[in-house]
């Protein structure tokens, strides 16, 4: 074996230890849990990511030929994994795993595991998605929905170019992407939602109502400023091979001094429960330090999926640990979850697979319960927006426990 042959079978094992590498649970009574990490009782956080740059298949960054390589140098390389869609298929969980690349430019492409929490791999290729007749210059933090009209839609961010400000090479434009699969191979590229104003996370709700496909929306001013968007927004479309937003409403709206302050925006698709829609989304406030993303969840009524029934009062999942760190820092960014109806390898029917990108770097898994989220999202003491609420919420809590 050369030398270079001894370097390539070196670097396939390190490579292959990384993907078989078992993942386990962290919190309280778990023998893996480091201090920092003080179980909830509402999720359980997973010690390894699930997915990160170093997951990226070796074929997609290095030259194999010694010829044209003798150094075995990676020719392409990968920056980060992140806010990536999900979705149990086929029995398989799949990720549809934002990719960038050192060039910064972002590309889809599908991680596969047989339990949801460890040994994901990448398919043989990334998703190759076609493009409108005004290509975007990227596309990225795709959402992923199984409709009841038997398609799997895509919606995501396509970025371009602001041409009114030709000198200002960072002014861009952000609309929503919308494209179609059968098998996550093969995609139908549709036109990008219409709208008056710029959308970021634009999410398909997964059934009609009243006949017709519903999104969760973002509107905005801007490519970064939400402006005189109010929230989370909903709007019904006729025709999704043609959609365009004509009536608009928000239906989670921010506040002044919470984690919604500066903006706020849907993350995955609802889950639907016996008792209403259990929704995830991410929350944006500022700080002496920069921006801090969270994440937040509400619940909304099985009738109505525009009305708020439940909201519990600050954050649910933030980073932690070594997850503050990364290309952005301080950041935990939600686009895909799982809610497995079947028994699995390694948990019970009704389990909820969280799927969450840490500073914009890395994938990681936090599982719970559809029983545990409801339960939180009801019993779970609304902001009540002022200082005064908050402590006098605690002290109804100490007046309770006191009592028992």
């Amino acid at each position: 074996m050369t030398e270079f042959e001894e370097k390539v079978a070196a670097l396939r094992a390190h490579h292959e230890e990384l993907l078989s590498r078992k993942n386990e649970p962290v919190g309280w009574g778990c023998s893996a849990s480091p201090l920092h990490y003080a179980w909830n009782g509402i999720y359980e956080k997973w010690k390894y990511p699930v997915v990160t740059a170093e997951h990226i298949p070796l074929e997609w960054k290095y030259d194999f030929c010694e010829q044209d390589n003798p150094y075995l140098m990676q020719r392409i390389m990968c920056n980060a994994t992140l806010n990536s869609g999900a979705i149990k298929w086929q029995g398989k969980y799949l990720l549809v795993v934002r990719v960038e690349g050192a060039d910064r430019k972002s590309f889809f492409a599908v991680a596969e595991s047989p339990n949801g929490v460890d040994n994901f791999r990448f398919w043989e290729e990334p998703i190759t998605m076609p493009d409108t007749e005004e290509p975007a210059t990227n596309i990225y933090d795709m959402r992923i929905t199984l409709h009841e009209d038997g398609w799997i839609y895509g919606v995501f961010c396509a970025e371009r170019h602001d041409d009114t400000q030709p000198g200002n090479l960072s002014a861009a434009t952000a609309t929503a992407g919308i494209a179609r699969t059968k098998d996550f191979k093969t995609w139908e590229r549709l036109p990008d939602l219409k709208s008056k104003s710029q959308q970021r996370n634009v999410v398909l709700h997964p059934e009609f109502v009243n006949g017709k496909y519903a999104f969760y929306t973002r509107p905005q001013d801007g490519f970064i400023d939400t402006g005189s968007g109010g929230g989370i927004g909903w709007a019904l479309v006729d025709d999704i091979t043609h959609a365009e937003v004509t009536e608009e409403k928000i239906i989670n709206a921010r506040h002044y001094h919470t984690i919604t302050e500066v903006k706020n925006g849907e993350g995955p698709h609802p889950i639907k429960t016996k008792e209403g829609w259990l929704h995830l989304a991410h929350g944006v406030r500022a700080t002496a330090d920069g921006l801090r993303y969270v994440l937040y969840m509400y619940m909304t009524a099985l009738d109505d999926p525009t009305r708020v029934i439940a909201q519990p009062g600050g954050y649910f999942l933030v980073p932690e640990g070594d997850e503050y760190v990364g290309d952005v820092m301080n950041v935990a960014f939600a686009n895909g979850w799982i809610a497995d109806e079947e028994d699995c390898e390694h948990f019970a029917s009704g389990r909820v697979f969280i799927y969450y990108a840490s500073a914009d770097t890395r994938m990681h898994v936090a599982t719970s319960t559809i029983d545990r989220l409801i339960d939180y999202c009801k019993n779970t003491p609304e902001d009540g927006l002022t200082t005064a609420a908050s402590v006098n919420t605690i002290k109804q809590l100490i007046i309770k426990n006191t009592n028992n």
